[in-house]
């Protein structure tokens, strides 16, 4: 039988990967198993891996009417598995279809999840924040030094802010928005947030205390005090153009929600919020603010330090622990 020859516009290489992990990804698996489910279908997709057809050509090859035909077609369609275009025949248009995916995995073990722990974990750039509002005195420095010009918020806005490895400021807020990695198909046991920080004082001041606050997801789940603006050593990672008499080092702070509480470095700060009260998997990231307020009963300021810069070679890091 002659085929007709199609100028098939749609694209035919695309790798369709799934992880049964991944909440959002059961609708299109479900999906795909209805649709390679049939026989005609699976028929359908062999026929059409390397080569478009109509509707009425897949019709005769397979010796199944027209209208069954539409109906794996639209199956299938819906499934992601083919594409189709309507192209200009002989008698009016006709729809066009090719297989539009090379090869389809489907993942059911979380490779991140540390087997032994079962944890797994994201580090966040401390330049990498989506927002702020920030008061002065503040400022942000990178391995060679300033960033922008100190003591003026709009530093804080600059592209290479990314490149921060120590930020600063007086009083306000910094949001960073970290990837929604929990995998809903296990129980959350805990999740945590660990950073280097410490006050925000003239030059350095040990004894300055300040009152950070946390919020999660636009939750406050708690504050805690830091208690001064470390510089009377050298940093043990900070760069050595980086001036001494300044802010050196912090320390390390880890924030964790249990189904019991809130608690910081494993002192309980707040019983009434924990894990169940923030929803994380509602939406595709976790966001995470860290805030001075102006009205704190000491506004002292803060510093947060990166992987580069104080005592701990690490940057913000998130991890979620299961049971």
């Amino acid at each position: 039988m002659a085929r007709a020859k199609h100028n098939i516009r749609i694209s035919q290489s695309r790798d369709i990967a799934l992880n049964l992990n991944d909440s959002n990804n059961e609708e299109k698996i479900a999906k795909i198993g209805k649709a390679l489910s049939s026989k005609e279908r699976l028929e359908i997709l062999n026929i059409l891996k390397n080569t478009p057809r109509s509707l009425q050509e897949i019709s005769k090859i397979i010796h199944v009417p027209l209208s069954s035909v539409a109906m794996h077609i639209k199956k299938l369609e819906e499934a992601g598995l083919i594409a189709t275009e309507n192209q200009p025949g002989s008698h009016g248009s006709m729809r066009v279809c090719v297989c539009s995916f090379t090869s389809f995995s489907l993942t059911t073990f979380n490779a991140d999840v540390d087997s032994v722990n079962k944890t797994v974990s994201v580090s966040m750039p401390v330049g990498h924040y989506f927002d702020c509002a920030i008061n002065p005195p503040c400022g942000l420095a990178g391995e060679h030094g300033a960033i922008g010009a100190f003591d003026t918020a709009g530093t804080f806005y600059l592209p290479e802010r990314v490149n921060a490895q120590l930020l600063w400021f007086q009083s306000g807020y910094i949001d960073y928005k970290f990837p929604n990695i929990i995998n809903s198909k296990l129980k959350l046991e805990e999740l945590s947030f660990s950073l280097e920080i410490c006050s925000e004082s003239a030059g350095f001041l040990e004894d300055w205390p300040s009152e950070i606050t946390i919020s999660i997801n636009d939750i406050e789940i708690g504050s805690f005090i830091s208690p001064g603006d470390f510089g009377a050593r050298r940093g043990k990672l900070t760069p050595a153009n980086w001036p001494n008499g300044s802010s050196q080092y912090g320390l390390l702070y880890t924030i964790s929600l249990t189904g019991s509480g809130t608690y910081i470095n494993k002192a309980l700060i707040n019983n009434k919020v924990n894990l169940s009260n923030l929803n994380v998997f509602s939406l595709p990231f976790i966001k995470f603010r860290i805030a001075i307020k102006e009205n704190a009963k000491y506004v002292g300021g803060i510093n947060i330090f990166g992987s580069n810069y104080g005592d701990y070679p690490q940057d913000i890091v998130m991890t979620a622990t299961y049971e």
